[in-house]
């Protein structure tokens, strides 16, 4: 894995932290529609890249 490859990872890796905290929030506190299923489809979306990068 190259430079940027783990770069790249290292800001998944945080922006997968900081999505499964608002999710957690969202489904607390059920406010906006839709809300709960656009961060997980998101959040699957990011975790399958950084799968994709580990595998590189």
């Amino acid at each position: 894995m190259d430079k940027k490859a783990k770069k790249r990872l290292d800001v998944l890796n945080q922006r997968l932290q900081k999505l499964r905290q608002q999710l957690s929030g969202a489904r607390q506190q059920d406010d906006e529609p839709g809300e709960v299923q656009r961060l997980e489809k998101e959040i699957h979306n990011l975790e399958q890249e950084a799968a994709r990068l580990k595998l590189e």
